[in-house]
């Protein structure tokens, strides 16, 4: 994870309701991505190191805890349900609705925080990424709420790049 910037004055950390998915492209690839890679909501970027205890032969007061590996939550992307054929819609069912016959096929998923000329602030990118749940919400006569569909990303690495200020 990035290094927080000093207190500066005059510095405030970034809003997040500008970002951009970029799948299978990074942001200053010359391809624009997909108009159907647009996420309404973005979460599950997080990553911990497993803590594992070593007990001490004749110690009883305390265990030894010593870092082990880094581990991932799954990247999950919500949008309002997409009814027209997409490439991303492609992907995922080719994972998630297959029965596995053809080889799953891993992307590199680029989430970026935009600053207020619409250039990354900050990028996560996600290595290997692939589908592994997909889900609508629920449907409801009393409501008049959209129709949205969550897809769940498992992913090997995560790392950030933050943009030159």
């Amino acid at each position: 994870m990035p290094t927080p910037a000093p207190a500066t004055p005059g510095y405030y950390p970034p809003p997040a309701f500008s970002f951009g998915v970029y799948i299978g492209a990074s942001p200053s690839s010359p391809q624009q991505p997909v108009l159907d890679a647009a996420f309404q909501e973005v979460s599950g970027i997080e990553s911990h190191v497993a803590v594992e205890e070593v007990a001490e032969g004749g110690q009883n007061a305390y265990v030894h805890q010593v870092p082990g590996v880094t581990k991932h939550g799954n990247l999950v992307l919500k949008r309002g349900y997409l009814t027209k054929d997409s490439r991303f819609a492609r992907w995922s069912a080719q994972t998630i609705g297959s029965s596995l016959g053809t080889p799953i096929v891993t992307q590199i998923v680029n989430v970026c925080l935009l600053g207020p000329t619409g250039q990354p602030v900050v990028t996560w990118t996600f290595a290997n990424a692939w589908p592994v749940k997909w889900e609508a919400t629920g449907f409801n006569a009393k409501s008049n709420d959209v129709l949205i569909e969550t897809i769940e990303l498992a992913y090997t690495t995560v790392t950030t790049t933050v943009a030159a200020s």
